[in-house]
């Protein structure tokens, strides 16, 4: 009886939620899926990477890959070929490769990522305070 009553109060609970967030509340998959902003942020930055690797990136105009390895430690060659390719893709992250011998590529945060830096930096600050 009492797993019941619990239940109960946790239905009655989420009803009396004022202002549900569409992307959590909505039926509709236009809302809840690719169409939620909050969702389409955490596919583009989630993961164990990428967040490190744009705030390793703000800290420089233009890194190289082997720079960004020696930053993000622990960090495999893998996951940081797919995480940049990931970047790049959802259009965080600008890959420029120049016309030389040997071959130097550069990767520098687009305008967009930049906007996203101070959001993480309070995030980091968060962390530290609370965790």
């Amino acid at each position: 009886m009492a797993a019941t009553s619990k239940n109960a109060a946790r239905t009655t609970t989420a009803a009396h939620v004022k202002n549900p967030s569409p992307c959590l509340a909505s039926a509709d998959p236009s809302v809840t899926g690719s169409g939620c902003a909050l969702r389409r942020v955490l596919d583009a930055v989630g993961g164990k990477w990428k967040i490190l690797l744009i705030v390793a990136l703000s800290q420089a105009d233009e890194l190289r890959y082997g720079e960004l390895r020696r930053l993000v430690f622990g960090i495999t060659n893998t996951m940081l070929a797919a995480s940049l390719r990931e970047l790049e893709a959802d259009g965080l992250v600008l890959r420029t490769q120049y016309a030389e011998m040997p071959v130097r590529v550069e990767y520098s945060l687009t305008p967009q990522a930049r906007e996203l830096v101070p959001i993480l930096m309070q995030l980091r600050d968060w962390g530290e305070k609370n965790l």
